[in-house]
């Protein structure tokens, strides 16, 4: 691409202190040019795809694709090379390049250079014009070196380059009148007498602050990145102007396309996804949503390919006029009074029209005597009104937008309108809130809630929920539907309403553990009082009983029970007589893995103890004790006595004669396997008054095999050891506690199981967080580390004495051996405490893709390296942000892999 030179600027020459602070004493930049045996590439192929070797987010990485946009860069093969150092014909040809000076190249392939300067073919005519433009003192470069290189293959110096750039930039003058006088570094003895003036030069500039213990290390080499971006700061003081680059008020944002002021006139370019964008004062890269109308801006490439968007000044060009409207006249004029004077303003159909909260609004919604501002362009002649704003004044509008916050007590909300902008307003006792034709009260309203909106006299006069979020609501239970599908309840001082049930809505009701939807009470006159919570789809989720006046029994004795009328009387713990009733609502429990009323009546002899629920003379819940759970508190192994602390606090003491003792995992369990401390259930004998048989509790952590769904048998393996168990008695949980089937159940997930003696009380599957480590809290008082996963989701893991670190072997870390940037896998193991695994990586170039097998193919560096890769059905692939398929991958691609126990859970494409 030829670059020119203009008497007119597009660069900014206000030099910033330190252009090139901490890196070399020239500072970082990239320099890539083509010799006579490579293929170039062009400048938008560069700034498009960049070259795969520079790294996204390499330090550098912004000056490649700028100059690489402005065509001072040339691919080579594709490759940058940005760590070789820079040969003198590279950095010439770059300094050409750099000064607009390219289109002054001769094309005579003869070209004559003195003897001692000896060049690839390629750079000659670079060289050449060097010399002709003062680039390049032809008596001293010509001068002999002892040296085995060639003049054009000697690598750069630090003292060297700044010779070079100083000439390029036109400062000679500035060297020349410093050439006697000594620099301020440490090592100024050993700088050339004839480039000390040129380090001052550049000290003066700003463009050099020198290297470490205050040096300029004159004889040191220069990298090629460091040269690129060094070329690319001083662009600050240059004076030309490339010709596919132009500066000027970014005035409009679409869809792929941005619109720049430039001389007088605006000028569209599209964008795509491979425009990077950057601000002049940072190397981090921005996103398209960062870029603000009316501030300065650079762009690079083409109306119909843009590379390179750099914001060179933040500020707003705006200037901001206040007053008080008072018309509007044809030809769209609006007319403003401003100290007592009235002025007018033309506006077009660009200019937008604002109400106080930022929401646009038509120019005939403005109401006289309304405080206004007027905010106007500053680049252009015409000072064209580019946003109009209400500042005070009476409000009259509808919109639609989402809740952000509503307060009862002080009746007032926040709306975020469809524009994104806030919106505050407060309501009185007129205020009218619906749903799905429902009137509701403003309390119902929630958060995130979708609603359009009517504003009256700064007052919402109206809002229609088109978008619910979860709400509750109170009422009476009056029926539960046949097929437990639907329940019909009574509003607080309403009318009767049916809603749909969620398959498994959660259940809260006082005094029983894991209530059914056969715990409720329904009613006409004396129904539950519930809480009812509904999703969004208007289901229920959730059914909250409030205030039942329930009573619960435990460890009554019962003394008789007719099975006719059902009636059952028992004594409390204070020998005083009640009476409830049996039904087919009354929750069962006994030694049965399906109780029945009919089951249940051989058990509800004399003397038997049971805990009981009722309300007033119903039994809800009725449990027939067969066994005690707790903590063994003491053993008394001579009176053959066991003392049982529960989970409510009692200690309960119960004998034994010759008690069966069960432990998962061993088959000849004795007494000796149950210490004090050790969760037990006590089985009791058909009398109750002794321990038959002790269980003592364990977790254990499996990964599953194989699932048999049919007869509700997993297969699991620990420690390479394959065994299996029945789950139809046990509670089912998912990772997030919820209540599962075991056909949610499948191979290679973890599971935490809890046994009672051999048999599986309940059963968990295992959360795993896999991702990337964004934050390491290494304080001894709260340690922790943030995860973001790949779904995007960021989540804290506090950790604690029990929690292990390790790597993917398996072997133990500490917190201090992971940072940021890492991948890991967490999750609880058995006993629940946290587990982080440091996840194995490895930089690879991509080969194939075996779909059939699904596996990923890497090219081997060594014979004896890992040629393939299993991959993940979930894994995430991606360049940066960007989501890629597996399918994406071309050969040559320089992938990093991240593995799980050798299988790949994420590729990041360089």
């Amino acid at each position: 691409m030829v670059s020119k030179r203009s008497n007119s600027s597009s660069h900014s020459k206000k030099v910033v202190s330190a252009v090139i602070v901490g890196m070399m004493a020239l500072g970082t930049g990239t320099a890539v040019f083509a010799d006579t045996t490579a293929t170039t590439t062009s400048a938008s192929v560069t700034a498009s795809g960049l070259f795969s070797d520079v790294k996204s987010g390499y330090w550098a990485e912004k000056h490649i694709y700028k100059l690489a946009s402005q065509g001072i860069l040339l691919g080579n093969n594709g490759l940058f090379r940005p760590n070789d150092s820079v040969t003198q014909q590279e950095a010439v040809t770059m300094a050409i390049r750099f000064a607009g000076l390219e289109d002054k190249i001769s094309n005579n392939s003869a070209v004559a250079l003195p003897a001692n300067l000896q060049v690839n073919n390629y750079f000659k005519p670079y060289v050449a014009l060097a010399l002709q433009q003062n680039l390049l003192d032809k008596t001293s470069e010509s001068a002999a070196v002892n040296s085995k290189e060639t003049w054009g293959e000697r690598k750069a110096s630090r003292e060297w380059i700044t010779e070079v750039l100083i000439r390029a930039l036109g400062k000679e003058s500035n060297a020349a009148s410093m050439a006697s006088k000594a620099t301020t570094f440490a090592d100024n003895g050993k700088i050339s007498a004839s480039k000390r003036g040129f380090v001052n030069a550049a000290l003066e500039l700003g463009l050099t602050n020198g290297v470490d213990g205050n040096r300029f290390d004159p004889q040191g080499s220069v990298t090629r990145a460091q040269l690129a971006t060094f070329f690319s700061r001083a662009e600050a003081l240059n004076g030309v102007k490339y010709n596919n680059s132009a500066e000027g008020i970014l005035t409009g944002l679409g869809t792929n396309k941005l619109d720049l002021y430039v001389d007088g006139s605006i000028r569209t370019y599209a964008l795509d996804s491979s425009t990077v964008y950057y601000t002049s004062d940072s190397d981090n890269k921005i996103s398209f949503a960062d870029l603000k109308p009316y501030t300065k801006v650079m762009v690079i490439g083409s109306t119909n390919k843009t590379a390179y968007v750099e914001v060179t000044d933040s500020k707003l060009q705006l200037e901001s006029v206040e007053g008080t409207f008072q018309k509007l006249s044809p030809g769209n004029i609006i007319w403003l009074e401003t100290n007592n004077t009235f002025k007018e303003f033309t506006y077009d159909a660009g200019t937008s029209f604002l109400d106080q909260n930022g929401s646009k609004i038509d120019p005939a919604a403005l109401v006289v005597d309304s405080k206004i501002q007027i905010q106007q362009e500053t680049f252009s002649s015409a000072k064209k009104p580019v946003i109009i704003q209400v500042k005070s004044g009476v409000i009259n509008k509808s919109g639609n937008g989402t809740l952000q916050s509503v307060d009862t007590a002080s009746k007032s909300l926040v709306i975020k309108n469809a524009s994104g902008a806030m919106e505050s307003y407060t309501w009185d006792d007129s205020l009218i809130v619906k749903y799905q034709n429902q009137l509701l009260s403003p309390s119902e309203l929630k958060n995130g809630a979708v609603i359009n909106y009517t504003v009256k006299n700064n007052l919402v006069e109206s809002i229609e929920v088109t978008q619910g979020v979860e709400r509750t609501i109170r009422g009476s239970l009056y029926e539960v539907g046949a097929n437990n599908a639907t329940i019909t309840y009574k509003r607080d001082g309403g009318q009767l309403e049916v809603k749909l049930l969620t398959d498994k809505p959660e259940l809260v009701i006082s005094g029983i553990a894991s209530p059914v939807l056969g715990d409720l009470i329904a009613d006409s006159l004396n129904g539950d009082q519930v809480e009812i919570t509904l999703n969004p789809q208007d289901q229920v989720t959730k059914i909250q009983v409030m205030n039942r006046q329930m009573e619960q029994k435990k460890g009554a004795t019962i003394v008789q029970y007719e099975p006719k009328s059902k009636l059952l009387t028992l004594l409390d713990a204070n020998k005083k007589p009640y009476v409830v009733t049996l039904d087919e609502k009354t929750k069962l429990a006994y030694n049965s893995p399906n109780p029945t009323l009919a089951g249940i009546e051989d058990y509800l002899t004399n003397g038997r103890k049971v805990n009981i629920t009722y309300l007033t003379n119903r039994a809800l819940s009725l449990e027939v004790i067969y066994q005690y759970e707790g903590k063994v508190s003491s053993l008394d192994l001579a009176g053959k006595k066991l003392t049982l602390l529960t989970s409510d606090g009692k200690s309960m003491t119960l004998p034994y004669t010759n008690p069966v003792v069960q432990v998962y995992g061993k088959s000849n369990a004795s007494l000796s396997d149950v210490k004090v401390g050790s969760e037990i259930a006590a089985v009791l004998g058909a009398t109750q008054d002794a321990i038959q048989s002790i269980q003592v509790k364990s977790n254990v952590q499996f990964e599953i095999v194989d699932v048999d769904y049919n007869n509700s048998r997993v297969t699991v393996k620990k420690d390479g050891i394959i065994s299996q168990f029945y789950v139809d008695k046990s509670t089912l949980t998912g990772d997030n506690g919820q209540e599962i089937t075991v056909r949610e159940l499948s191979s290679g997930q973890l599971l935490n199981v809890t046994f009672n003696g051999i048999t599986p009380a309940a059963v968990q599957v295992v959360k795993l967080t896999t991702g990337e480590v964004t934050a390491v809290n290494t304080s001894s008082a709260s340690p922790s580390i943030t995860v973001k996963n790949y779904g995007g989701t960021t989540e804290t893991f506090k950790l604690d004495n029990a929690s292990k670190i390790m790597n993917d072997a398996g072997s133990a870390l500490n917190l201090s051996n992971v940072t940021t940037g890492n991948r890991v896998e967490v999750r609880k193991d058995a006993d629940g405490n946290s587990v982080v695994k440091v996840l194995n990586i490895t930089n690879q170039t991509f080969w194939k893709y075996d779909s059939y097998a699904k596996e990923i193919y890497v090219k081997r560096q060594n014979v004896n390296d890992t040629s393939h890769y299993p991959l993940s059905p979930a894994a995430y692939i991606h360049q940066g942000d960007t989501t890629l398929t597996v399918q994406s991958l071309k050969e040559n691609d320089n992938i990093v892999l991240y593995l799980n126990n050798g299988t790949i859970v994420e590729i990041q494409k360089q």
